[in-house]
């Protein structure tokens, strides 16, 4: 994994402290602006309002309900939820999975591929149970998801390759955002009854473009990539210290106090796709 020599980092991302524990949804981070945590969701209320954003996006949508693995430490090492609240209530949520001895998820529609990947000894995850409240900054938002669930998959779990399901209108949103490649093509998942296509992101890919947003020459005109709006280096280093230390709280079975991290404040209008 290749590091930039120098990456100029504003100033407040030179701190793990106060600066860097906020992501404002509001002008600079001023008074008045709403404060934005990004954290794993075991603690029972977060558990609870991520399933009810689930439930309200997947209905909406049309797709049969889905919910979070159980709120306790048990599974830890099989699945990650996270969420991004605001004002205590949950915006956003995503969830790892990680290969074990019970498979993935996307398994059940699409084994062959996924089976070709593994004889290939590439270590998988599964970025599975995303949903994002819609509102101005919700792709700001998604891409705080993705990145720290990135984080956790690639630094603490040494993932190649991440696989998502999604429904086959989505499928150009995402190879636009994030540079996602077609793995399988659309067959029915069973778990929401809808059509759903596999996608694969090498995790060398995403660290790739994760490097080269942050330097403005690098980006192509006019670009609509979610890694443009994730968080720098700087930041990054806090994400996987404060995620390292949660995750071994979680597994000793104790409380795992709630992590905030700001985001470049350039505003987004790049939307989420429409169902």
């Amino acid at each position: 994994m290749q590091l930039h020599e120098y990456i100029h980092f504003p100033p407040a991302a030179r701190s793990w402290g106060a600066e860097l524990a906020s992501f404002h949804l509001g002008a600079g981070g001023q008074h008045g602006a709403r404060r934005v945590c990004i954290e794993t969701a075991r603690a029972e209320h977060h558990h609870l309002g991520a399933n009810r954003l689930l439930q309200q996006r997947y209905s909406w949508r049309g797709y049969r309900p889905v919910s979070l693995p159980g709120a306790t430490g048990a599974g830890v090492s099989e699945h990650l939820p996270l969420t991004a609240s605001r004002d205590g209530t949950v915006i956003g949520t995503l969830t790892v999975g990680f290969d074990n001895a019970g498979g993935l998820n996307c398994d059940a529609s699409f084994g062959q591929e996924v089976q070709a990947l593994r004889a290939e000894g590439q270590r998988l995850c599964e970025f599975t149970k995303l949903a994002v409240q819609a509102g101005e900054a919700s792709a700001r938002v998604l891409a705080a998801l993705f990145h720290v669930a990135f984080l956790a998959a690639r630094k603490l779990y040494r993932v190649d390759q991440v696989l998502l399901e999604v429904n086959p209108r989505h499928v150009r949103y995402y190879q636009r955002v994030l540079g996602a490649e077609v793995l399988g093509q659309a067959r029915n998942n069973a778990r929401v009854d809808a059509p759903a296509v596999l996608l694969a992101l090498p995790s060398t890919h995403i660290r790739q473009q994760l490097d080269d947003a942050v330097w403005p020459e690098r980006r192509p005109a006019a670009s609509r990539s979610l890694y443009t709006q994730a968080f720098n280096r700087a930041e990054e280093s806090a994400v996987v210290a404060r995620l390292t230390a949660q995750l071994g709280r979680l597994r000793a079975g104790e409380h795992a106090p709630a992590f905030a991290f700001r985001l470049p404040e350039a505003p987004s209008n790049q939307a989420l796709p429409a169902a």
